[in-house]
């Protein structure tokens, strides 16, 4: 993930020295629609085409895991795959460009309500674009896939207009906001403290019932399935615990007023 996070900031960079806005949006759109044509187009060696000769968007034989699988076999989060692999940094970027333009509208000057107004009708329409591209390119985070990255776009300003509306228009502030700056204000540090949690998590094993060894993270979620959690309140229970952890470490930074910046 920290790899990935570094090419999109790098290649949002350039953008933003070396273009304007309108530059941008053409990025956006040439890694979208450029990142749809690879996967859909491109044969893959040893699978064929895709849509003829195996399943669009199959989960081993996408061109996107077949060159992952020669540049890091060995090294890939799912074994023969990777979330994060190379040719999903493209749609990945244009993620990145969309906060690019979204901190442009804050910083914009303009009348408040306007940005508002304006960030929720962007967020509405990327909502319906990514749906309305889920019928030939469906939603996939694995993959990031480009009507991911409109829906999760279109959330994220949807729900960031919300919050804008609420917090700086209308001014309804109080001791609820607290948790959620406790996050904002050290965004970084808690992104290191997650690692703590998931790290350990994903790279340390114990022994199973059967004697066989496996991952923190297993043994924990098997753990709370017979207490009676089904596994998927038993992933949730872990998620909410680990965020929590998060939140507590950066709240003794919070006390301290201790805020890490880049």
């Amino acid at each position: 993930m920290t790899q990935r996070i570094a090419l999109c900031y790098f290649a949002a960079a350039i953008l933003v020295l070396w273009s304007n806005r309108r530059g941008q949006i053409i990025a956006i759109a040439a890694c979208l629609l450029g990142y749809w044509a690879i996967l859909r187009f491109l044969p893959v060696p040893g699978f064929g085409m895709p849509g003829r000769d195996m399943p669009f968007m199959d989960q081993n034989g996408n061109i996107a895991a077949w060159l992952d699988r020669k540049l890091f076999m060995g090294h890939l989060y799912n074994g023969n795959r990777d979330p994060e692999g190379i040719i999903h940094t493209i749609p990945a970027i244009a993620t990145t460009l969309i906060g690019v333009l979204t901190g442009g509208w804050l910083r914009s000057g303009r009348d408040r309500g306007t940005i508002a107004l304006r960030m929720l009708m962007f967020g509405i329409l990327g909502l319906v674009a990514g749906e309305v591209w889920n019928v030939w390119f469906p939603i996939n985070k694995n993959l990031w896939t480009s009507s991911f990255t409109l829906f999760a776009g279109g959330f994220s300003l949807v729900f960031l207009a919300l919050l804008y509306w609420i917090l700086e228009i209308k001014q309804w502030r109080g001791a609820w906001t607290m948790p959620i700056l406790v996050f904002g204000m050290n965004a970084i540090a808690g992104f290191v403290a997650d690692s703590f949690v998931y790290g350990p998590g994903y790279s340390f094993t114990v022994k199973g019932a059967n004697g066989a060894a496996i991952l923190w993270h297993d043994a924990a979620q098997a753990r709370l399935v017979s207490l009676g959690a089904n596994p998927a309140n038993a992933s949730l229970i872990y998620s909410v615990a680990a965020v929590l952890f998060c939140w507590v470490l950066l709240w003794l930074l919070w006390r301290k007023k201790i805020f890490i910046k880049v």
